[in-house]
């Protein structure tokens, strides 16, 4: 009997290919009806057609996001991503949207030719209101373009610490300035607007849509596509920084460092400390945000002896901080990948973890050339409850001091992806198993330094996610984001206990 069923599947293989390239055909040739009514609807001038521009294809950090897409959609103001929405959504037909392309999960800003991409790269004005207290920002716009048009008017906004990282992303993720310690962005948000499933554009702020407002904190492109921001402008500070390079050698004593001075941390809101670890030494940066010598709050690394002095201990602009924190991540054209974990401070824990990665990671850059960092982020208390000011947010994060841990991974070569993945993935496992058994472990993974298969929006809690989807059943009732987008951390995929 088994013997008959197999020469009957064999029997039925053809037929099933041919459904198979049938059903192919089908989408390709949806997708482009698609693309050629956008066209005529949009102009030429926004809407390409194969063949496409190369530069403008290739323009993700991470090779292994890049994609040619059907066509694409550049949209320069807020009608052009309602016409998109609309006829995408008619002809059912996949997309994905790029702001700056600075995400290294494929497909969460790319897609292949079955499908449309939308480039928000035009969206791009920087206007400072006549008050100069609060700045617009197309969401295709970048953060460093945005610090320096602010510049003049010593005024500066809180956003990403690498220039070239795009606006739209960044905030939906919910991110944390390289200054953690003073505030999360998400409290100096005032507004947004945003085009909604059904084609129609919104704003989103206290007063106006207040539930989408919260979304959008750390949501994620769950409910729409956002056009701009309106951020809360603070003064062009002065700030004390001073930085050093010590051996790997010299980890237990830089960590033992490390968690003193977070546990004063609260204390002087003003300080933070960045710290990152990579193939060849450790980077630690002390900063202090406003004029300062020596702060007393940083005593636990003026005693250590560092391998060298990575610069003067002096009084900087805000500027420079951001050209150095910049230099942190890897600009270089590779493939790239990022991972995240959060835990209360446990320096005996993070001692062994570090010496869990490190040896994972040398093994495999030996075999692979491979880089990998191992980078704490400070997330004080005070910042947590900051973060529930101006109508909250849906992370849920705990209220306790703690750190958030991510790595930055780059790579050459396809063929050694999956092991180079697996130090970051077993380093995160071991974490969690350990964290359990010290009880010092943390459910949240933020979504900005999370990978591919990590579900960030599941750590914010059973009742931020329930709103979550709540709000998304409010501005897409038909599903046409969870459906059609092409990837990223979708609300119906978050895992149900």
């Amino acid at each position: 009997m088994s013997r008959l069923l197999g020469v009957f599947f064999l029997l039925l293989r053809p037929l099933l290919g041919m459904d198979e390239e049938t059903e192919a055909q089908r989408i390709r040739q949806n997708v482009g009806f698609a693309c050629d009514l956008a066209q005529e609807s949009l102009g030429k001038d926004i809407v390409s057609l194969r063949p496409l521009d190369k530069a403008t294809v290739e323009n993700n950090w991470s090779l292994s996001c890049v994609q040619e897409p059907a066509c694409i959609i550049s949209p320069v103001q807020a009608e052009h991503v309602s016409q998109a929405v609309r006829i995408i959504s008619a002809h059912r037909v996949k997309f994905a949207t790029r702001s700056g392309g600075h995400s290294p999960n494929p497909g969460w800003s790319s897609i292949d030719g079955t499908g449309i991409l939308i480039d928000l790269s035009g969206l791009n004005n920087v206007t400072l209101s006549g008050d100069k207290d609060v700045v617009s920002v197309g969401t295709g716009q970048r953060w460093g373009n945005v610090t320096a048009q602010l510049v003049p008017h010593g005024v500066t906004v809180v956003g990403g610490r690498v220039p070239d990282v795009g606006v739209g992303g960044l905030i939906l993720g919910g991110k944390n300035p390289p200054n953690a310690n003073k505030t999360l962005l998400t409290r100096l948000l005032v507004d947004h607007q945003i085009v909604t499933a059904d084609g129609h554009i919104n704003r989103a702020n206290r007063k106006e849509n207040p539930d989408l407002f919260w979304a959008l904190k750390g949501g994620g492109s769950n409910f729409g596509i956002v056009i701009r921001y309106d951020l809360r402008v603070i003064p062009l500070p002065r700030i004390w920084v001073s930085a050093y390079a010590f051996a790997l050698s010299q980890a237990p004593a830089v960590i033992d460092a490390f968690v003193e001075w977070q546990g004063t941390a609260a204390s002087d809101p003003l300080s933070t400390v960045i710290f990152r670890a990579d193939m060849d030494a450790i980077t630690i940066g002390l900063i202090y945000l406003e004029p300062a010598f020596q702060p007393e709050i940083f005593q636990p690394f003026y005693r250590l002896k560092p391998l060298r002095i990575l610069g003067p201990s002096a009084n900087f602009s805000y500027t420079y901080l951001l050209d150095v924190a910049s230099s942190e991540t890897s600009q270089k054209r590779a493939r790239h990948d990022i991972r995240g974990i959060s835990s209360r401070i446990d320096a005996d824990a993070i001692k062994q973890v570090f010496r869990f990665w490190l040896s994972r990671a040398q093994a495999v850059h030996a075999k692979t050339g491979a880089n990998q960092t191992f980078d704490l982020q400070p997330v004080t208390r005070n910042l947590v409850r900051q973060g529930a000011a101006n109508g909250g947010n849906p992370l849920g994060i705990a209220p306790v001091d703690q750190i958030w841990w991510t790595t930055v991974v780059d790579w050459e070569s396809a063929a050694h992806d999956a092991m180079v993945r697996s130090v970051s993935i077993e380093t995160t496992e071991f974490w969690a198993q350990l964290g359990r058994e010290r009880h010092s472990d943390l459910p949240f993974i933020f979504m900005n330094d999370a990978s591919r298969d990590q579900d960030p929006i599941s750590t914010y809690g059973p009742a931020s996610v329930d709103k979550l989807r709540q709000v998304a059943n409010r501005y897409d009732p038909r599903g046409f984001l969870q459906q059609q987008q092409n990837h990223g951390f979708k609300l119906h995929k978050v895992w149900r206990p």
